[in-house]
Parts: C-alpha cells; structure tokens; sequence
C-alpha cells in the first residue's frame, strides 16, 4: 500500500464541521476502493486541505473524493518514503 499526500485548494472558511461531513463519506466508499484516510489538516484562512491516505494509486484515492462528494484534490503526491 502506498501514502499520498492530497492538496485540496480554494476551501476557504472551511469549519470542523464540514471536515467531518467529507471524512465519513469517504469512510463510507473507503473500503469499495481499498483507500484508507489516516489524517487531515486544513487552514481555512488560506483555503487549503491536506490529506494524508492510503491506497493501491492515486487514481483510487480520487475515486473516493469524486464519489463522496467531498473536497476534490487539487494535487495528489505518493510519499513513498517517510520516518
């Protein structure tokens, strides 16, 4: 399985709240598409949201985003190497 670091743009004033709303549809299809989202940090005065998951490719980590519903990644890096 490999990480990815996603960056998500332009969620500006983005709260807890709707963090959360994305979070659990994503846990929904997580399964569905062996990805598994371990961590998210995001700065609402910037609009940016990072996350941190896991999956088989970067094209099911998108996958999981489009059909959620949620914030749809701007940029989606593999981090293969971290400690």
């Amino acid at each position: 399985m490999t990480r990815f670091m996603d960056v998500h743009h332009g969620a500006h004033g983005v709260t807890e709240d709707q963090l959360r709303q994305a979070m659990k549809a994503e846990a929904e299809l997580e399964q569905e598409e062996g990805v598994r989202f371990q961590h998210v940090w995001a700065d609402p005065e910037s609009g940016t949201v990072y996350c941190l998951t896991e999956g088989p490719s970067a094209d099911a980590v998108q996958r999981v985003h489009e059909r959620s519903g949620g914030f749809r990644p701007d940029e989606i890096h593999p981090v293969p190497l971290s400690l």
